[in-house]
């Protein structure tokens, strides 16, 4: 009988245990559900049973803050349909302090314009918002340092959203890889007086790169040093590739740059132009890369095409594919013509395919031909 107890207490704690535990100490799990947060939930139009399916576990919990977190994000300027949303997607914002929330918004509110766009920042991403309060100290001081560099409070506010790790840790961190990407900057060659834009611009195409290893991010620019890319094209590559030569290493990149040398069949020069005028080549796995040349090759895409116009392997098979047939419906014979037209987004490739078309209905002018008298 002893042993049956101890059994059923320690499947209990493992439970517990399994729970989210990044909200605050002193709140509890009740066995029933806390009735005082389903009433609250229940008139601000939120649907429990999907809370009861994919986060259950937080309407057990006690205490909660329902309304009053409700009033606040009401104080901002939310509709009753956004608040709605917002719990149902993050319904661990019940359980959030209003103390804290309101120390949460005055440090959002010295970066964001407005309310306005807080509530637009906190319903795209309300899990960077509703965070625990013991990370206050550290987004604080994240928050002063990244204003120190003169980076514009958008770019600023965008990192706290996307990426708020970065700033839930001490600030030291963010400060090593930051000095990393300067001196790198400095170092291949890239002037002074655009850092900060350029260090701007890298930080929000992705805002991940701060929580990646500065170590990483110098090993991978000594491997592609020495496959013969100079300090400008490191430069470049370090900007076009917005950061993910940090999640990149040696092997994986040796491995892509020696398959696409032999699929392609070129030299190392030839190569390293490929790379630079696509530099996605060089984070895409074989596999990917084997799919995209066989979707190319099999729709009559010859293998001189796509080396001429490599930025095509950034598409996937199936865009690739709905792209030509569009193309071949407008009288436009993708194996005869540049593969420029299918590259671009979907907004790009529509003005072609309306330039295409226009070119197909538009009569020719015939000189010689006689003017009508009517003219």
């Amino acid at each position: 009988m002893l042993r049956l107890i101890a059994a059923s207490l320690c499947l209990r704690c493992q439970r517990v245990a399994a729970l989210p535990l990044n909200l605050r100490p002193c709140s509890t799990l009740n066995s029933a559900e806390n009735q005082q947060t389903v009433e609250a939930l229940y008139e601000l139009s939120v649907d429990i049973q999907k809370i009861r399916k994919l986060k259950g576990w937080v309407l057990h919990r006690s205490p909660s803050y329902t309304k009053e977190v409700a009033e606040l994000l009401k104080d901002m300027g939310a509709s009753g349909s956004t608040i709605a949303q917002i719990f149902l997607v993050h319904p661990e914002a019940v359980l959030c302090h209003p103390e804290q929330m309101q120390t949460q918004k005055e440090l959002w509110m010295s970066v964001c314009p407005n309310h306005k766009q807080l509530i637009s920042i906190i319903e795209k991403f309300p899990a960077s918002f509703f965070t625990c309060s013991s990370y206050h100290d550290n987004q604080r001081d994240n928050i002063a340092y990244f204003q120190s560099l003169n980076l514009n409070k958008r770019i600023v506010t965008k990192l706290m959203a996307s990426a708020p790790q970065s700033f839930s840790r001490p600030v030291e961190q963010d400060e090593v890889m930051v000095r990393t990407l300067q001196q790198a900057y400095q170092e291949l060659g890239g002037e002074e007086a655009n850092m900060k834009i350029w260090l701007q611009k890298l930080l929000s195409q992705n805002p991940f790169v701060l929580l990646k290893s500065p170590d990483v991010l110098r090993e991978n620019l000594c491997f592609l040093k020495d496959k013969g890319f100079s300090t400008a094209e490191l430069l470049h590559l370090l900007s076009k590739l917005r950061g993910f030569v940090t999640e990149l290493n040696p092997h994986s990149m040796s491995r892509t740059l020696q398959y696409s040398q032999d699929t392609m069949g070129c030299s190392e020069t030839q190569l390293r132009d490929i790379i630079l005028r696509c530099p996605a080549v060089l984070y895409y796995p074989e596999s990917t890369l084997a799919e995209r040349f066989k979707g190319l090759l099999g729709a009559g895409i010859s293998m001189s095409q796509i080396v001429e116009t490599p930025t095509v392997l950034e598409l996937t098979t199936q865009i690739v594919n709905y792209r030509i047939q569009r193309l071949r419906a407008l009288g436009y014979d993708i194996r005869k013509g540049s593969l420029a037209v299918l590259n671009g987004t979907k907004k790009d490739f529509e003005v072609s395919c309306g330039k295409l078309q226009l070119r197909r209905e538009r009569p020719l002018f015939n000189p010689v031909a006689p003017l009508n008298a009517d003219d």
